[in-house]
Formats: C-alpha cells, structure tokens, sequence
C-alpha cells in the first residue's frame, strides 16, 4: 500500500472514531467538537485521495474500518470515550483534552497545560516521583515482611528465612525495575510516534490543523472567532504551535515524556528500601526475637509510609498510619498462618 492511501486509511478511521466517539458523547459541546473534527478528517482524507490518484494509486470504493477499530468503537460504545482516551489516542483521534480541561485556556497565547493521567503511568517527575517513591517503599515492606513472616510460621531455621527474604527484595526490586522500565518505555514511545504523526500533518495541512486546534479551543468555552484567533496566535511559531497540538489535540505534554532508566532505578531503589526492613533485624539477631523484629519494624514502617501518603490525600496522618498498618498486620498475619499450616503439614 501505497503511503498516500495509508494516510487516507488513516484519516477515514480517524472520521469514523470521530463519529463513534460523538455518537457516545452525552455532553453538547463535546459532541459537537468530535462531529466537526470527523469533518476535518474527511477534508484531509480527501487530500491524500486525490494525491493517491495523482500518483496512480487504486483506492477502495468506500473505507471499512478494521477489526483494531471496531474493538475499540466497541468498547467506546460500552464504556463511554473518557476511559477509552489511551485507545482513541493510539488511532489518531484528537481533541481529547477536553476530557482533562477544567476551564477554556488562557488568553496571551499561552496553552492551558494538559494531564498524562490518559495513560495510567505511576511514576511522574516532581512530586509525582515522590509519590511513585512512596509506594515503593510500601510495596516493598508489605511484599517482603509478608515474605518473611510466612516463612516464620513454616519454618525456625534462621538461614532459610533469611535467604527466603533477601531473595524477595531481589525478585520483587527486579520486577519493579523491568515492569516501571517497560511502563515509562512504552508510554514514551506512543508519545513519541503521536507528536512524530502531528509534526508530519502540521507540515502538511497547517490551516486545517489550525481550525481543528480552534474547534478544541471553542469546545473548552471560547467563543468561535476569539478561539480562532487564538490558534491562529499559536500556529504562527512552528515550535509553539507543535507544542500546543500535542497538549491540545492529544492531551500530551511533551517536556513530560519521563526516563525509563531513570523510572527503573527508582523503583528498584524504593522497593528495596522497603523490603530491607523486616529483614534487618536478622543482622543482629536470630530466632523469635528477629521474628519479633521484624514484625514491630514492619509495623512502625508501615506506619510511617501511611502517615506520608497523608501527605498527597490531605488525610489525617494519624488516621492513614493507623490504615496503613493494619493492612500490613491483615497481610503479614495471613502469610504467617498459611505458613504454619504448611510446616506443621510437612513436619
């Protein structure tokens, strides 16, 4: 196939998610913004049909989405367009900002900025690192002293519970690292190959790229003409304009695109800083007394971790502490009489 009857093929299944996506719309002025955005899509299609013909390329009689398309249509249809953003995103549909605006964006040309919650990733620079940090703590303590009290209650040869727990903080700050990796790895490369995919229309129909940018503007409060006036600001510094399409008509901020290594290596770090306490105490000590240990410095952990996550929810500290190791005692409990059932059943 051709490349430019597989731009057309894009541009058709972007007009028909548009219509799909409108169709589930409940809201007037969302429905409205993707019903023209589908036209929009139409009139670029059309452009790369009749390049497609100049060229001497055959193009079908009429576009039938894929099976890609109809599942995603499908489950648009199902679960509403907010949930299913990452989806429309992947296919090329725009204006999906509006989900994540709150107001119409600022005058003076400045872009109201955008959230990348659209693509579920934990970990985020500034205080969203923290917080990414904070539950890696606590998953690593939940994990490991469950671990170990498991062990415990199986077993009282001191050796076996401690290379049982050293080989949990291995395993589980190795999963972290490689799930956090591949996370922050994919999530960089379909913000990549979107932004890739906007450069190449902006470079292509800036003045449709303009009016779809003024239809999200208009969608998020602006009257019509002051919406087009703006974009028409914007669009008129290339760097800018790219910017602003990439926040406004994808819902991305691309001076967020994150480190995948630099993702890794604070998870890995925060796991096993969090899965070092229930097993410190077998540093110095062995027996019940290190089980004791490790059940009282998991605890106090556990404490502490739900008292700082007080911190992002504006919870009472005392309160979420509090939540937060009685969900650590429930796990460690569990684990520690499932474990004595099975030593006393291979004893």
């Amino acid at each position: 196939m051709s490349a430019p009857v597989e731009e057309w093929s894009a541009e058709m299944r972007s007009a028909w998610l548009y219509e799909v996506v409108a169709r589930a719309e409940p809201e007037r002025s969302r429905r409205e913004l993707f019903q023209s955005l589908a036209g929009a899509a139409r009139m670029q299609a059309s452009i790369w049909a009749q390049r497609a013909r100049s060229n001497g390329a055959a193009l079908p009689a009429s576009y039938e989405p894929d099976l890609r398309a109809r599942i995603v249509a499908r489950l648009v249809t199902w679960l509403g367009p907010r949930p299913c953003r990452p989806l429309l995103a992947a296919l090329k549909v725009r204006g999906l900002s509006v989900y994540g605006a709150r107001a119409a964006p600022a005058e003076a040309g400045h872009v109201m900025p955008t959230s990348l919650d659209d693509f579920g990733s934990r970990h985020r620079t500034g205080g969203g690192t923290l917080r990414a940090a904070v539950f890696g703590v606590s998953d690593g303590l939940v994990s490991n002293a469950s671990l170990i009290l498991g062990m415990a209650g199986a077993t009282s040869d001191p050796r076996t519970i401690v290379v049982s727990g050293a080989a949990g903080l291995l395993a589980g700050a190795c999963s972290m690292a490689a799930g956090e990796y591949v996370s922050v790895r994919s999530q960089r490369e379909l913000y990549e190959y979107q932004i890739g995919l906007e450069r190449a229309e902006l470079a292509e129909y800036p003045d449709e790229e303009r009016e779809e940018l003024a239809l999200i503007y208009a969608a998020r409060g602006l009257p019509l003409e002051r919406a087009r006036e703006l974009a028409r600001s914007v669009m008129r510094d290339h760097a800018g304009a790219l910017d602003a399409l990439a926040r406004e008509e994808l819902g991305l901020n691309p001076d967020d695109l994150g480190s995948p290594w630099r993702a890794a290596l604070s998870s890995f770090v925060a796991f096993a800083i969090g899965a070092l306490v229930p097993l410190s105490p077998f540093a110095w000590s062995s027996g019940r007394e290190a089980v004791i240990g490790a059940a009282v410095a998991a605890a106090a952990a556990q404490f502490s971790v739900g008292a700082a996550l007080s911190l992002f929810t504006g919870r009472s500290a005392l309160r979420s502490g509090l939540r937060m190791m009685l969900i650590g005692a429930a796990a460690g409990a569990a684990t520690w009489g499932i474990g004595t059932l099975f030593g006393v059943a291979t004893s």
